[in-house]
């Protein structure tokens, strides 16, 4: 891992933050990547650096936009030789009626939990192939699977992701890149903090766990998949407490 470099995005907090942190402490370099929490991000990797002795590049801007992710990768080019490791972990939520949503929050909602994920993979996989390994991790969700209604927007794009997956597995398999995805439940991250305490106990009620994983959980299981033999790939695994 000491050799090895990891783009995170959605890096500044959750799921992302836990993963770097999981990563670091590993020995692996990163390239973090965030959209609006920019000096928080710098503060997190310098953390990072001192405790950990690794190398960090901060790469901040929207992964929903292929221009960006192109001039993100020429910084990474600048910083290391490729990404071996590759965690799609950007996204935002959308909760109402399909009804009521406006064209520009549907494609923005796309953009950053589907389309940012197509252009990652397009400018990790090249290095990726040269050197006849990499891991690419897709973070998902259990909606992908089974649909949220008043989360259409969502639920169709982490479809997609998760169809995305096991499509580019079959594809990259013979160059032994591994590419997998998580379909989390409910983790207790800020995109879930908008339940109020009851919610909160009624929803824990319905997982058979009885409670929310935390973002270090999370990264826990994402870091058994970077250490997964490679004959593990194009799988959507369920990491939900039992909930479905």
């Amino acid at each position: 891992m000491k050799q090895k470099t990891a783009l995170i995005t959605g890096a500044s907090r959750g799921i992302g933050q836990a993963a770097a942190y999981a990563l670091a402490k590993e020995g692996c370099h990163l390239v973090l990547n965030c959209i609006h929490s920019i000096s928080g991000l710098e503060a997190f990797a310098k953390t990072l650096e001192e405790e950990f002795h690794i190398k960090t590049l901060c790469c901040c801007g929207d992964a929903g936009s292929y221009a960006f992710v192109c001039q993100m990768f020429e910084e990474i080019h600048k910083f290391c030789n490729g990404i071996d490791i590759l965690i799609n972990n950007a996204g935002v939520s959308y909760i109402g009626l399909l009804s009521e949503m406006s064209y520009d929050d549907w494609t923005h909602v796309l953009n950053t939990n589907l389309t940012s994920v197509f252009s990652c993979c397009k400018c990790a996989i090249p290095h990726m192939v040269s050197q006849k390994s990499g891991k690419i991790i897709n973070i998902s969700s259990d909606w992908g699977i089974y649909g949220a209604s008043c989360e259409v927007s969502y639920s169709a794009s982490k479809g997609g992701v998760n169809a995305f997956t096991k499509a580019l597995a079959k594809e990259l398999a013979p160059s032994n890149i591994q590419v997998n995805a998580v379909a989390f439940g409910v983790i207790d991250t800020d995109m879930n903090a908008e339940f109020n305490a009851s919610e909160r106990m009624q929803l824990e009620e319905e997982i058979p766990a009885g409670y929310f994983a935390r973002p270090e959980d999370a990264a826990e299981f994402i870091l058994q998949l970077v250490h997964a033999p490679s004959y593990l790939t194009g799988q959507i695994i369920s990491f939900d407490g039992g909930w479905f």
